[in-house]
């Protein structure tokens, strides 16, 4: 396994629980410059928890101050994560920095323009459509006034098979509570991302916390987010052969936690956790025997019928991290990762489990994020927001290229 002594990259993160921003933003920055030892910080993400949405500014200067960094980004959360600690209902501050020589970064802020005629998103930076190489995208916006299924798809038109991964920030209850962090600038509505490409790759992992059951089917008979059919039989009578299937512990789980998972590529020989999209069962027409779900979905599509519960999303976690590792020889080096709030203490009953996992999975590896209203992430050649899942990006250098 390569050594991670050569490597050119260098991470770092910090936490600070300090309430005042200002001293908040001092300490982490102060000691993620020591942790550096003297390389740049090209990239600082900095997430903070909503009581220091007031101050936002002044935490934001602080760490400038001390760190300088080429760029900084970042946004409110729900919770912060930080290190090996997912502090969920406390005042929190944590700052992630990487040194990224070679590695090219062009940041935008996008803001969504509403009229007759439908959504239109201005702040694309033009320059991204002549990129010859295909970057990754860090996206952190704000859930009350950016459209993400716009957004996600401008970068699928404009820089199409690009993976996007982050979170929609949180903390505040009504628009213009949260906060976005681009630079020295905080807003409180629209999207700021980054474009990242050059000599660092970023692997994405999309743990939707489900497990399939049951058989697949394909859908027969389809209208815009409704099935109909599946494998030529009404798709209720599927559901509730099914729901007949399984022990009295799954059907009290169905009640309340059954979702669908989509395949998102038919080419494949087997399908497997990562290959399905999952999204909500949202309801069930007696009359007619159709189920609706939480998107669109075409004929010729595959589906499973899938479970999530704490046992189900540790086991997925574990999985994908470790399906990840095998695929890559290339040890990642830093870490962020993006929990949907309905995860943490609330799903799991104990505190810090994504991260637990991370650092089983992983290693002790430099990491940061935030309890998120809504996770980006890819699902096959796609991205989309999801919901109840952990979206981790594992930062390293490129695997080399075969012989």
């Amino acid at each position: 396994m390569p050594s991670r002594v050569h490597t050119t990259l260098k991470f770092a993160a910090s936490i600070s629980r300090e309430r005042d921003s200002r001293m908040a933003g001092t300490a982490v920055a102060q000691a993620v410059r020591r942790e550096l030892g003297g390389k740049a910080a090209d990239l600082a993400c900095l997430f903070f928890s909503s009581q220091y949405a007031e101050s936002a500014e002044a935490l934001v200067e602080a760490v400038r101050e001390e760190v300088s960094p080429r760029l900084l980004i970042g946004c409110s959360g729900e919770g912060v994560i930080g290190g090996g600690e997912e502090i969920e209902s406390a005042a929190a501050v944590t700052l992630w920095t990487a040194s990224l020589p070679g590695v090219s970064m062009k940041s935008f802020r996008l803001s969504a323009d509403r009229d007759d005629y439908g959504v239109s998103m201005t702040g694309w930076p033009g320059d991204l459509d002549e990129s010859p190489e295909r970057p990754s995208f860090l996206l952190f916006a704000d859930p009350l006034s950016t459209p993400m299924d716009e957004v996600l798809a401008l970068i699928a038109d404009r820089c199409h098979g690009a993976p996007a991964i982050g979170g929609l920030a949180g903390g505040g209850r009504e628009q213009g509570d949260n906060r976005m962090v681009l630079d020295g600038r905080v807003y409180d509505g629209g999207l700021v991302g980054v474009a990242l490409s050059g000599s660092v790759a970023i692997r994405t992992v999309v743990s939707q916390g489900c497990r399939p059951i049951g058989e697949r089917y394909m859908v027969t008979r389809a209208e815009h987010n409704v099935i109909h059919e599946l494998s030529g039989t009404p798709a209720l009578e599927r559901l509730k052969a099914l729901f007949g299937s399984l022990s009295d512990e799954e059907q009290h789980l169905a009640q309340r936690a059954l979702h669908i998972g989509v395949v998102m590529d038919e080419q494949r020989n087997r399908f497997e956790r990562g290959d399905f999209l999952v999204r909500n069962l949202i309801g069930a027409d007696q009359r007619t025997g159709s189920v609706a779900i939480g998107d669109v979905v075409k004929e010729g599509q595959t589906i499973q019928f899938h479970l999530r519960d704490a046992k189900s999303a540790t086991e997925d976690l574990h999985l994908m991290l470790a399906a990840e590792r095998v695929r890559h020889p290339q040890p990642p080096l830093g870490a962020l990762v993006f929990s949907c709030c309905g995860r943490g203490r609330g799903l799991f009953g104990r505190p810090h489990h994504d991260v637990s996992v991370l650092k089983e999975r992983v290693g002790d590896v430099p990491t940061a994020g935030f309890f998120a209203q809504g996770e980006i992430g890819p699902v096959g050649a796609s991205n989309f927001l999801h919901g109840y899942t952990a979206s981790v990006a594992l930062f390293s250098e490129p695997d080399a290229e075969p012989a």
